[in-house]
C-alpha cells in the first residue's frame, strides 16, 4: 500500500496548484506517464491482490484529466495508457508544426491541465483541428504499439494473412492492426465527452450542448478516417533470381507528418455549421418559397458533413490582438519573414501593425579542415543577421 501511495504522490507532483480551465486527457501528452508501479510484497495474513489490478487502479485513478468512461477504458487496458500519452504528445507537436507560421500557432499552456486553455471552450475550426489530430494521434500510437508487441491485447493484423488475391499475390508480413487502434480511439477519445446534464433551463442550452457534442464526435472520427485513408501497402517479391512469381504484401500506416498535412488541408476548408441561421430559415420556409435553393445548399452541405470534412459551429476569434480571457496570445513579438508571401510574412502575421528589425549575432562553424588522424577542426565565426518581429 505504501508503494501505491508513493506512486500517487509522484503523479500529484506534476499537477499545477491553480487551474482555470477544465482538465483534459490531452494533458498526458505534456506530463507523460510515470514508470509502472513495482510489484509489492503482501504482508503476512493479508489478502493477496493481483499486482496488475493494483497497478491499473493506481495509474488510472490518479491520472489528471480523465473522464469516468476513460478511467474504465484505462482499467481494462492499463498498458495502453502509455501509448495514449505518446499519441497526445505526437498530436500536440504536430499541431505546433503545422501552425508554426500562422497567427494561431497551436500554443499550449503547460501550467494548465486543459493544455489549450479557453481555446477548447469555443467551437472554432482550431478546436476542430485539435480534436481531429489528437484522435488520430491515439489511433497512430496504439496501432504502432500493437505491431511492435508492446501491448499484449493486440498484435499484427492477421485477418487476411495467407489469403490469395485475384491479382495473384498473397497477404503476409505484419500489417498494422488499424482495426484495434480505431476501436480503442473510439472508446477512449470519445469517452472524454460528458453525459448530458439534467439542469438545462432552456431548449437553446440543450441545443448548444448537443451541437457541440456532435461537432466533437464528428471531428474525432475525421481524424481516425484520415489515418485509415492514408494506409499504404508494401510488397516483397519471391522467386528465382528476384523474379516476382510470388508476391507477399502487407499494409502499414503513413508517417504522422502526412496525417498532419492532410488534416491541415481540411482545416483550410472546414465547414461552419450555423444552426441559428438554419433554424430561422426553417421558420420562414413556409412564407418564402424562394428559399428552396437554400434548402438544396443545406442538403449539399449536409452531404459534405457526413464525409470526412472538419466542421465547426463558431467563427474563429481575432488572433491578432492579445486576449488572455479567450486564450489568444496575439502575434506581438512573433518572428516574421519579410520576403515571404505566406502566412509567416510580416504583413500577414503582424496584422498590418508593422515590424521591428533587430540585428543579432549568430555563431557558426567555418574554415573546417580535416586533421590526420582523424577529426575535423573548425573555427567559430560570427555573422550579423537581421531579425524581424511583429510590433
Amino acid at each position: 500500500m505504501r508503494n501505491v501511495m508513493s506512486f500517487i504522490q509522484l503523479i500529484v507532483l506534476f499537477l499545477p496548484f491553480t487551474l482555470s480551465a477544465s482538465p483534459n486527457w490531452m494533458y498526458l501528452g505534456i506530463i507523460g506517464i510515470p514508470p509502472p508501479l513495482q510489484q509489492q510484497q503482501a504482508s503476512p495474513g493479508s489478502e493477496i491482490e493481483d499486482p496488475e489490478v493494483v497497478q491499473a487502479r493506481a495509474v488510472c485513478s490518479a491520472l489528471p484529466g480523465l473522464a469516468s468512461k476513460q478511467v474504465d477504458v484505462c482499467m481494462k487496458h492499463p498498458n495502453a495508457i502509455y501509448s495514449v500519452s505518446d499519441g497526445a504528445k505526437k498530436a500536440i507537436e504536430q499541431c505546433q508544426l503545422q501552425f508554426r507560421h500562422e497567427r494561431w500557432n497551436c500554443s499550449v499552456m503547460e501550467n494548465e491541465q486543459s493544455v489549450f486553455g479557453p481555446t477548447l471552450d469555443k467551437g472554432s475550426k482550431e478546436t476542430a483541428f485539435i480534436y481531429a489530430i489528437t484522435s488520430a494521434g491515439v489511433v497512430y500510437s496504439i496501432t504502432n504499439a500493437c505491431s511492435s508487441g508492446r501491448l499484449t491485447e493486440c498484435s499484427c493484423d492477421s485477418m487476411q494473412h495467407g489469403q490469395t488475391t485475384p491479382e495473384g499475390w498473397k497477404w503476409g508480413g505484419c500489417s498494422d492492426n488499424l482495426r484495434f487502434g480505431l476501436q480503442f480511439s473510439r472508446k477512449f477519445v470519445d469517452g472524454s465527452e460528458p453525459n448530458r446534464p439534467d439542469n438545462f433551463k432552456t431548449t437553446k442550452q440543450k441545443r448548444i450542448w448537443s451541437n457541440r457534442l456532435k461537432m466533437n464526435l464528428h471531428n474525432n472520427e475525421v481524424g481516425r478516417q484520415i489515418v485509415m485513408s492514408l494506409m499504404k501497402m508494401h510488397c516483397r517479391c519471391h522467386g528465382v533470381s528476384g523474379s516476382c512469381e510470388l508476391k507477399t504484401c502487407w499494409k502499414f500506416m503513413p508517417s504522422f507528418n502526412e496525417i498532419g498535412n492532410e488534416l491541415k488541408q481540411k482545416y483550410g476548408k472546414a465547414i461552419l455549421i450555423n444552426h441559428a441561421a438554419n433554424d430561422s430559415q426553417k421558420k420562414n420556409s413556409t412564407i418564402h418559397k424562394k428559399r428552396e435553393p437554400r434548402a438544396l445548399k443545406r442538403l449539399k452541405r449536409r452531404m459534405l458533413i457526413e464525409s470526412k470534412e472538419l466542421v465547426h459551429i463558431q467563427k474563429s476569434p481575432n488572433y491578432c490582438k492579445q486576449d488572455f480571457e479567450n486564450g489568444v496570445l496575439g502575434t506581438e513579438g512573433r518572428k516574421c519573414n519579410i520576403t515571404s508571401t505566406g502566412p509567416d510574412s510580416c504583413n500577414k502575421l503582424c496584422c498590418g501593425r508593422g515590424y521591428i528589425t533587430k540585428v543579432v549575432k549568430e555563431e557558426e562553424h567555418c574554415n573546417c579542415k580535416f586533421v590526420w588522424c582523424c577529426y575535423v577542426k573548425c573555427d567559430i565565426c560570427y555573422k550579423n543577421i537581421e531579425q524581424k518581429s511583429c510590433k
